[in-house]
């Protein structure tokens, strides 16, 4: 199978989250009560990994909007610290 060219990829955003509430269950819960499934299936968030300075995430680019909104209007202590389009930039 060939790789697909660059230009019909998706565009992702990595995100660095932090805060007291900052889980995989919370910002799941978050994204999905603001935006629902149809809008969590557009952002397709994928966790990319954990460690002592937040969770990095990746959505799709355009949907980034609709996700800070999200964990706006969610009530939980979930910040977005960074955002960047490389993964190398956000450590």
């Amino acid at each position: 199978m060939k790789p697909l060219r660059p230009s019909h990829r998706e565009k992702r955003r990595y995100l660095l989250l932090t805060g007291k509430d900052a889980s995989q269950k919370n910002v799941e819960e978050a994204i999905l009560k603001f935006i629902g499934i149809l809008g969590f299936a557009k952002a397709s968030p994928q966790f990319i990994k954990t460690n002592e300075a937040g969770i990095i995430m990746s959505i799709n680019r355009s949907e980034l909007e609709k996700v800070r909104a999200s964990f706006l209007l969610s009530g939980k202590d979930i910040n977005i610290k960074k955002v960047s389009g490389l993964i190398g930039k956000l450590k």
